[in-house]
Parts: structure tokens; C-alpha cells; sequence
């Protein structure tokens, strides 16, 4: 059987590592994923300016409306193409500031300039009124609010009121009508390096330019800005947490670590030393082992023993069997070879030497031989085909016993008991069985043979026996043993007990026997089918 080639392959230590490993390091890989969360709070930054400038855009549209009969200024006039549709009933603004885009981070805001000319008293008192109004919110959303009349000038805020924000680039798109945010830095104005930090959520500001829009011109501007959350600022604040949530994740590791060599790689490495050490001839490794880690692996390790212990009685069996055999056939075919020769040289000497009678016992003797040995090499062939693995196989004991009496037809065979059972066992193997101990008794002057099954949950348990010559007590562990026999010169090979065993042995039975007063009784354990 072809090997598998030789290539480096990583041992289980080395695989539960780095698994290991790889879990420890997650955290610690989403430090890479910072800049995505940071552009999730710069999003939430942005809805929540939008949110809170639309509702500062609804109060100061009612306070122009109010004024519109009075002659109050509007701005620019909206194109038709860009106009709200009156009938949508929805009309969402979603964030879109993208911090992973370099274009959407601007350097910092400018600063105001002077205004070319003050804002008028009617949008002046405009900012008056919702000045209570925005310096409550900032209590609470820590935003910064500056809100600006059609012409961009700040009519209420904390600063630059009276000053002019109209060359700022979201302003002055917001003073055309349109909505428009921008990221911007908070450092001097500089450009930004390469690599900003690991967050670059630091040190940016979320500006926002929301509209007021009345009769389809711009009434003024909404502009609002706040810093997003801060992640490090977080992290800061909850260090204690994030320490134990690390030396949790550590000691999880170190768990998870002990437990997989507990139940996986200690029993292995033990495994793989016992075969080393059966491969090396050590029978004193087939106990079982210390630990077995897992439900699964100690069924692996059950079966991997047990095949290895049958393995090596096998190997001795085979051994035993093979010098049984040896000195089984030495003795006929010496004889045969000794007598051969004889008859040879007779047979080339001028004069007889050998008397007609003496050719004839020499030759009677080679064909007595000759006889043993076939049938020693039927026996060995029975023995060959007792041992081979059942294959689905089973037959009622009525069947087999019918078979047996019509083997045996003159001896008394009386059979009892739950014969309609089936066992596992074909019918030609429980022939085999009761074949060779029926013949046994009668070569050993039995009369009477009796056969008794009972049926158990599991199995059939039948008892044989028979009125013949009992077995001596010196013979009775010998008995199963091969060619084991007590009828040697009158051409017994030994065999028949040997296949019997060999035949119950291989499909999950059992024989023994058992002790009887009178005669010989053996008890047979059959497998249900």
C-alpha cells in the first residue's frame, strides 16, 4: 500500500496555537476598523445638526412669514429645477460626509469677515427672539449655532454677530437654497499629513448649512457645528473596563488553550506514544489511556486498542498455529518420505529385499498418511472460512437442526427449546458448529445426543450434550486448543473444537464447556439475528 509522500504538515499543537492566537488578536485588528467608526459617529454628528437645524429653520421661517406684509427682504430666488415638491410629504436629508474621502476633509473654517453692510432691524429682531431658544439647545446638544439673514450676516449666535460667513463654501451653496456639510480640521491652517492619526476623528469638526426657505427664496441660514464623540475620549473614560474586558479575553484565551490540550492534544500525544510502542512489541501498551479529553476520541481510542490487541493475538495466534502446523505435518510426511525411499531402493536392488507383505505396509502407511493430510487440509480450509466476517447473515435453528439430522441420520439427535429463532449465523456456519460436536461425541461412543436452545434478549444460548466418554480433567483446557488430540492414531486432526470456537468467536458467539456429571455438555452463546 502506497505511503503518503513526506511534506511538512502542521502538528495540532501548532494549529490550536494559532487559533488561539487569532482569537487574542482580534481586538486588537479592530483598531484597524477605527476609522469606520469613526465616520459612524461623524454620521450621527451630522443627523443630529440636521435634525436640530431643521427645527430652528421651521421656527425662524414663521418669524419671516410674519413679516412678509411689513416689506421684509428675501434672498436669492430658488432655481424651479432644484424647488422641494410641495405634495412629497417625505423629504429626508441623509448624512454623506465621508471621513475615509480625503475630499469631504477641508482645512478649518475660515474666519468672518466684516459684513459690506448691517443686516436689516426686521431680521436683527428675528435673532433677538431666537436667541433664548438656541443658547437652551446648546445647554444640552453642545452644538455651536450661528444663524445668518439672506445676505449671510450672523444675527445671532454667541460671536461674530454683525460679521459676514458668506465666503464660506457650505454657506454660500446654502445661501443658493441648497442643503451642504463639511468635515473641517481643527488645527492651523496647514495641510492636513498623510496619516492624520490612527483615528482621524480627532481634532475635526462637522459643519452644517441648513437653508431657510419662504416663497421659494432664501430667507437665511441655519449654520450649525459640533465635534463628533471622540473614540480614544471613550476609551479614556472606560479604561477600567476595556482592562478587564482585555485580561477577560486573555484568561478566555489561556481557558479555551488549557482545555483543548486537556481533551485534545494530551490524548493524542498518548495515542500516537501507544502506537509507537506496539509498533515497538510492548503489550504493556494496550491498557487503556489516563485521559481521554472527548466522548469521540475515547471511542477512537477504544477501537484503535482493541484492533491493536487483536491485531497481536492474532499475530500470536498465527504464530502458535503455524509451529502446531509444522509439527502436524512433519510426522506424516517423514513417514510417507521414509517409506518412499524404502520402496525406492527395493525397487532398484537386484534382489528382493523387501517381502510383499512389507511393500504393502509401507505403502497402506503412505496412504494413512496421505489421508491424515487431506484431511488436515479440509480442516484447514473449514478453519479458513470459520474466521472470515459475517455478511449480513441468519438462519433458523429448525433449519440448521434439520440439516443436522440428515447428516447424522442413524444417531438419536433430539432438539428443544425456541427453535423457530433466527440467529446471526448462516446456516452452512451453525452446520459447521454442531456438525463437528455431534462427531465428536459419536467417535467418543456417544448414543444420545441432546440440544436445547433458550432464547435471551440478545442472544440464543444452546446446550449440547451428549452420553459419551467424559473428558478428563487434565484435557479440558486443552480441548479448544489446535490440533489437540486424543484420537491421533486413529486419524483425529484436532481441529474440530478449534473451528468451532474460531466460527462462534467471529460472529460474536461463544462456546465453553461446562461442567456435567455424566457425558460431555457444551453451552453455546448464538447472536440473534
Amino acid at each position: 500500500m502506497p505511503r503518503a509522500p513526506v511534506k511538512w504538515r502542521p502538528s495540532l499543537g501548532l494549529v490550536i496555537f494559532a487559533v488561539l492566537a487569532s482569537v487574542a488578536t482580534l481586538p486588537l485588528v479592530g483598531l484597524f476598523f477605527f476609522r469606520l467608526y469613526d465616520n459612524q459617529l461623524i454620521h450621527q454628528t451630522q443627523a443630529e445638526l440636521i435634525a436640530q437645524s431643521r427645527v430652528l429653520a421651521a421656527v425662524y421661517a414663521r418669524e419671516v412669514e410674519a413679516r412678509l406684509a411689513a416689506g421684509i427682504a428675501l434672498g436669492a430666488e430658488i432655481p424651479p429645477g432644484v424647488r422641494p415638491d410641495r405634495e412629497d410629504q417625505l423629504t429626508p436629508i441623509r448624512p454623506a460626509l465621508d471621513l475615509a474621502a480625503g475630499a469631504d476633509l477641508l482645512r478649518r473654517r475660515p474666519n468672518a469677515l466684516p459684513a459690506n453692510a448691517p443686516a436689516s432691524p426686521a431680521y436683527i429682531e428675528i435673532g433677538t427672539r431666537l436667541m433664548p431658544i438656541i443658547l437652551e439647545t446648546q445647554k444640552v446638544t453642545l452644538a455651536g449655532f450661528r444663524i445668518l439673514d439672506p445676505r449671510g450676516v450672523v444675527i445671532a449666535g454667541r460671536d461674530e454677530v454683525g460679521q459676514s460667513l458668506a465666503h464660506i463654501e457650505e454657506v454660500a451653496t446654502a445661501l443658493q437654497g441648497q442643503y451642504r456639510a463639511a468635515l473641517r480640521i481643527r488645527k492651523p491652517d496647514k495641510p492636513p499629513p498623510p496619516i492624520y492619526s490612527i483615528s482621524r476623528g480627532v481634532g475635526v469638526h462637522v459643519f452644517s448649512a441648513m437653508p431657510v426657505i419662504v416663497n421659494n427664496h432664501v430667507a437665511g441660514v441655519i449654520y450649525t457645528s459640533r465635534t463628533p464623540s471622540n473614540i480614544f475620549d471613550h476609551f479614556y473614560q472606560e479604561r477600567r473596563k476595556f482592562i478587564l474586558a482585555g485580561l477577560a479575553v486573555v484568561l478566555a484565551t489561556i481557558a479555551i488553550g488549557l482545555i483543548f490540550s486537556r481533551t485534545i492534544t494530551r490524548p493524542m500525544r498518548e495515542l500516537v506514544e501507544r502506537a509507537a510502542r506496539i509498533s515497538r512489541g510492548d503489550r504493556d501498551a494496550f491498557r487503556p489511556l489516563a485521559h481521554y479529553g472527548t466522548r469521540e476520541f475515547a471511542q477512537l481510542s477504544h477501537s484503535f486498542l482493541d484492533m491493536a490487541e487483536q491485531l497481536a493475538r492474532r499475530s500470536d495466534y498465527i504464530a502458535t498455529f503455524s509451529a502446531h502446523l509444522t509439527h502436524e505435518l512433519k510426522s506424516p510426511l517423514t513417514s510417507i518420505k521414509g517409506a518412499a525411499e524404502l520402496l525406492l531402493d527395493s525397487l532398484q536392488s537386484k534382489s528382493d529385499n523387501l517381502t510383499r507383505m512389507e511393500q504393502k505396509n509401507f505403502i497402506s502407511n503412505i496412504l494413512g498418511d496421505t489421508g491424515r493430510l487431506e484431511a488436515m487440509t479440509q480442516r484447514l480450509r473449514e478453519l479458513a472460512r470459520a474466521e472470515t466476517a459475517p455478511q449480513n447473515e441468519h438462519t433458523e435453528l429448525s433449519q440448521v437442526i434439520g440439516g443436522l439430522k440428515s447428516r447424522f441420520p442413524t444417531r438419536a439427535i433430539d432438539a428443544t427449546g425456541c427453535l423457530e429463532r433466527s440467529i446471526g449465523m448462516s446456516s452452512e456456519k451453525a452446520l459447521i458448529v454442531l456438525s463437528h460436536l455431534t462427531d465428536n461425541a459419536i467417535r467418543h461412543n456417544a448414543k444420545n445426543v441432546r440440544l436445547e436452545a433458550v432464547a435471551e434478549e440478545a442472544s440464543v444460548r444452546m446446550t449440547v450434550s451428549n452420553d459419551g466418554d467424559p473428558i478428563s480433567e487434565p484435557n479440558r483446557e486443552k480441548i479448544f486448543d489446535a490440533f489437540f488430540t486424543t484420537r491421533r492414531d486413529t486419524g483425529g486432526t484436532g481441529m474440530g473444537l478449534s473451528i468451532v470456537r474460531a466460527v462462534m468467536t467471529s460472529h460474536g458467539g461463544s462456546i465453553r464447556l461446562v461442567p456435567s456429571s455424566e457425558g460431555v455438555t457444551f453451552e453455546l452463546q448464538f447472536p440473534a439475528a
